[in-house]
């Protein structure tokens, strides 16, 4: 990385050169910097709004950058190790699809796990590609489903020569990672593209004492969400490439789904932030792991809760562990984690990144303070104090593993019937079930329903987890597909 030039934020400064010429628009967007809508610019602020400008020769375009955005996203590729970056304005969602896109068409084969965000299957559901899972362990105390081992990997590519590329989380939502060098030397081997989902790992590519990043494990493409752990504006990310790829191609791709309005809010936002990330990076992730550390150690001196870390570690389901994640066990005190999640907010005025079945997640990132940390763990210790009770009748189980009985896409435009909830078991899913966040699909279209995933559903309703996906709000109703 070029650190000299690292220091350079091309977009924010053609944004600051354009600001001053104090140029009439007669060009969208029809606030004109605010003028026309008031309330919006006292919501915001001016100097935000004057900058939510359209494309324009001084401010290149999204769809076919030739100078400032090219500039920045040459930046990005040089700070993240990748011979190619692509700036997304449709968050990572956009640009795992687009992974998916540029790998698979209808009928080809993907191999990935099933917990995968539920903007893989969708991506599935457009392409028309068919999921092979490897289906990862369960860790059978905290209930996460865990990595994908290399061995399950080399047998499902044994099985499926033909499959295209294989899809890795790195790492999953709690922190788990799988043996990505591994898996990408295997799968090329075999001639397949390995993608990676690095949504909750943008931090991975500046510091050494973090898991390796999908880049320098050799994978063809990955997905960032800088508005994670990178500092930009939500519903930005970057898309990474290796120099396997055919970037002709993965552009057709990225446009065939992206915005012709980009938002240079958020645009301006990915720059900065990637220049803050090559300069300050190492530092300030050195700063986030060590808060999480003494999170993790605070919280489990409370006692009850598990507040789990590199110890998990086993070099195969579990092959390394991303200590920025303060993720936390939860049942042994007798509460759910949607449970302590709306206590936390609803009483202490915390509001965390989420809560599921057993587990939280708080999200430590650049911007957190050492005082937060001990106002969560002070707030983790009364609740104990105060809501504990007996573990009797609570779900056990996290992460179901389901029958694949067709394809995502097939199922999702087949003809349905939407009959009651506990009538399914049995049946083939028609739509998505989901708790949201962490996102993964209980079910997904093409499943098989069973009365464990009917119970687990509706008990993960009973205890307060946003339920999406279904087209019954009330979940009491799924849609299935019809029988012949």
């Amino acid at each position: 990385m070029n650190l000299e030039k690292q220091k350079s934020a091309p977009i924010y400064e053609a944004l600051e050169r354009f600001r001053k010429q104090r140029v009439v628009p007669f060009d969208v967007p029809g606030h004109k910097r605010g003028r026309g809508n008031p309330e919006l610019v006292k919501l915001l602020g001016e100097q935000c709004v004057s900058l939510d400008v359209n494309s324009m020769k001084p401010l290149d375009n999204l769809c076919h950058p030739v100078s400032v955005i090219m500039n920045a996203e040459q930046l990005a590729a040089d700070a993240f190790g990748a011979a190619y970056a692509y700036f997304m304005v449709g968050g990572t969602t956009s640009s795992v699809q687009a992974m998916i896109l540029t790998a698979c068409k209808a009928g080809d084969k993907i191999i990935l796990p099933r917990n995968v965000h539920r903007s893989v299957i969708n991506a599935l559901v457009l392409c028309g590609a068919e999921p092979v899972y490897v289906n990862p362990d369960v860790d059978s105390h905290i209930g996460i489903a865990l990595g994908m081992e290399l061995s399950q990997v080399e047998q499902t590519i044994l099985a499926n020569p033909d499959a295209k590329a294989v899809f890795v989380n790195n790492p999953t939502y709690y922190g788990i990672c799988s043996d990505i060098r591994s898996i990408v030397k295997l799968a090329h081997e075999h001639h397949m593209l390995v993608l990676a989902d690095e949504a909750h790992g943008t931090h991975l590519y500046f510091h050494e004492k973090l898991p390796v990043s999908a880049m320098e494990a050799g994978a063809d493409m990955a997905a960032v969400s800088m508005h994670k752990s990178g500092g930009s504006l939500t519903q930005s990310s970057l898309l990474l490439l290796n120099k396997s790829m055919n970037t002709r191609y993965v552009e057709q791709i990225i446009n065939l789904t992206q915005t012709t309005s980009a938002s240079y809010l958020l645009l301006s936002s990915l720059d900065i932030s990637r220049r803050n990330l090559a300069l300050r990076g190492h530092q300030s992730f050195e700063k986030v792991a060590s808060m999480a550390e003494y999170a993790r150690d605070e919280i489990n001196s409370v006692g009850g809760y598990y507040a789990y870390g590199k110890e998990l570690v086993n070099g195969s389901s579990i092959y390394d562990y991303d200590v920025t994640k303060l993720s936390v066990y939860t049942r042994d005190i007798g509460l759910t984690g949607i449970e302590v999640y709306d206590l936390l907010r609803d009483e202490y005025d915390i509001q965390i990144e989420f809560g599921d079945i057993g587990n939280i997640l708080a999200y430590i990132s650049i911007g957190d303070r050492i005082q937060d940390i001990e106002r969560l763990v002070g707030a983790l210790e009364d609740i104990k104090r105060l809501y504990s009770h007996d573990i009797t009748g609570l779900h056990s189980a996290e992460y179901i593993t389901p029958i694949v009985a067709t394809t995502p896409q097939k199922a999702f435009y087949s003809e349905k019937e939407l009959i009651p909830i506990r009538e399914t078991a049995g049946r083939i899913c028609g739509e998505f079930v989901m708790c949201y966040p962490p996102g993964i699909p209980i079910l997904a279209p093409g499943e098989m329903i069973t009365k464990e995933i009917i119970d687990y559903t509706l008990y993960s309703k009973e205890k307060g987890c946003s339920m999406q996906g279904p087209e019954d709000g009330t979940l009491e109703k799924l849609n299935v597909l019809k029988e012949n």
